[in-house]
């Protein structure tokens, strides 16, 4: 299968460097094209969410491929690889495998069990598809990923309660002010965050939501979903004037709101404290605006914190998503093994079995005395005897399959019987 992934998360990285590594919708096709094009690299997907950016990838040769895909990191964030390259982590084969299902169950999230992560894998894999990066084998993978997660989330409860990032911020953000009731609240990005986290508010006793995004008119119909208003980003500073709390999570590649900008909408709210809750990679807001009095700036980092005192009953859930995880992940293995070899294995089957027919009718004058079930006799024997010469190699091969090893037997089979 010769399958890798080579990354980093919010657990190997901090958060500055992470968002160095993020790769945004707009940057995805030149970044699939990069990694497509390098010499050891023959199909690819990238996975870059708010808490992670991993490349998996159909190597040519392991230590080959690892590199490539190092080396793209540090190109795509200008920075030498021996800076991050301690932090980086790479699973081959089986471990690929284990990792991105466990990544699709959400055992790997900030959120244990959030729901969001089963869609972004899925929209990786389409567009690495879409741009054509993925093959037939990263196909497979994905698709069976998704298959683990979905059932992690129907068969156990590791999906209860407050699992997507967007419900967890709200959350947090309710917890910080008592409650949002009442509230004026400011959403900035109307992608899928955005829309979940306008969903989570939605409804909230006496609030006012207001949307702002870089297309109109998806802020204005995200806005009339919610029973809110869509704001111009022109007007974003005078909404800011009047916001109790600013949720954003934009796509945007920097910083959208910085110190300088923040400073007079402060100086305007006469005191009134603002709480703002970035949850956008790379950050839409400058950690300098943290500064100003009255303004409370949380992030992702924040996030993770906040949602680590609610996961006791989805931890107690961990055991059974991973034994769903360990049989999709041998289940998959399984059907992988079956789709190299079984063309071997045919063709193998196929090349003896005409030895033995043609063999049978070269001796056919010999064998004319014979009565039908003495003929039967032989016709047994001698598909007993390649029957029970053929099975050790046919067991052999099946075992190796996808190693280097198998590559060599199969190689090897075809070479010595021309199959």
């Amino acid at each position: 299968m010769s399958v890798v992934v080579v990354g980093l998360n919010h657990r190997t990285v901090p958060l500055e460097l992470l968002e160095r590594m993020n790769v945004s919708p707009a940057r995805l096709p030149k970044v699939l094209g990069d990694l497509a094009g390098r010499e050891h690299i023959s199909e690819v997907v990238v996975l870059s969410t708010c808490h992670r950016t991993e490349v998996y990838a159909v190597a040519e040769r392991y230590h080959g491929a690892v590199q490539d895909i190092r080396n793209a990191f540090s190109e795509m964030a200008f920075i030498p690889p021996e800076d991050f390259s301690d932090h980086l982590y790479t699973y081959s084969d089986e471990g690929a495998v284990n990792h991105l299902f466990s990544v699709a169950a959400g055992l790997d999230s900030v959120v244990l069990g959030e729901s969001e992560i089963l869609g972004q894998v899925r929209q990786a894999w389409q567009s690495a598809h879409e741009e054509g990066a993925a093959g037939p084998k990263l196909a497979a993978l994905f698709r069976h990923a998704l298959v683990a997660g979905k059932r992690a989330r129907t068969e156990t409860a590791i999906g209860r309660g407050s699992t997507s990032l967007a419900h967890a911020a709200v959350d947090m953000a309710a917890r910080r002010l008592g409650s949002l009731e009442g509230k004026r609240i400011l959403l900035l990005g109307a992608g899928e965050v955005g829309e979940n986290m306008a969903l989570a508010v939605a409804g909230t006793t006496g609030a006012q939501v207001f949307v702002a995004n870089r297309t109109w008119d998806r802020a204005v119909a995200l806005a009339s979903r919610v029973g809110g208003r869509a704001v111009q980003l022109d007007g974003l500073h005078a909404a800011l004037a009047e916001a109790d709390v600013l949720f954003t999570s934009t796509g945007a590649p920097s910083a959208i709101v910085d110190h300088t900008d923040l400073a007079p909408v402060v100086e305007q709210r006469g005191g009134r404290p603002l709480l703002i809750v970035d949850l956008a990679m790379p950050r839409d807001i400058d950690p300098a605006v943290a500064e100003l009095d009255g303004v409370e700036l949380l992030d992702l980092d924040d996030v993770r914190s906040f949602v680590e005192a609610g996961m006791a009953e989805r931890r107690r859930e961990v055991g059974r998503v991973r034994t769903i995880v360990d049989e999709e992940r041998e289940r998959f293995i399984d059907s992988v093994t079956a789709r190299e070899v079984a063309p071997t294995i045919s063709a193998l089957r196929e090349r003896v079995e005409s030895l033995r027919v043609a063999e049978l009718e070269r001796h056919r004058g010999r064998l004319e005395g014979l009565d039908p079930k003495q003929r039967e006799a032989v016709e047994a024997v001698t598909r007993g005897v390649l029957a029970k010469l053929l099975h050790d190699p046919t067991v052999r091969l099946k075992d190796a399959a996808g190693t280097p090893r198998g590559d060599r037997l199969s190689d090897a089979l075809r070479e010595l019987f021309d199959l």
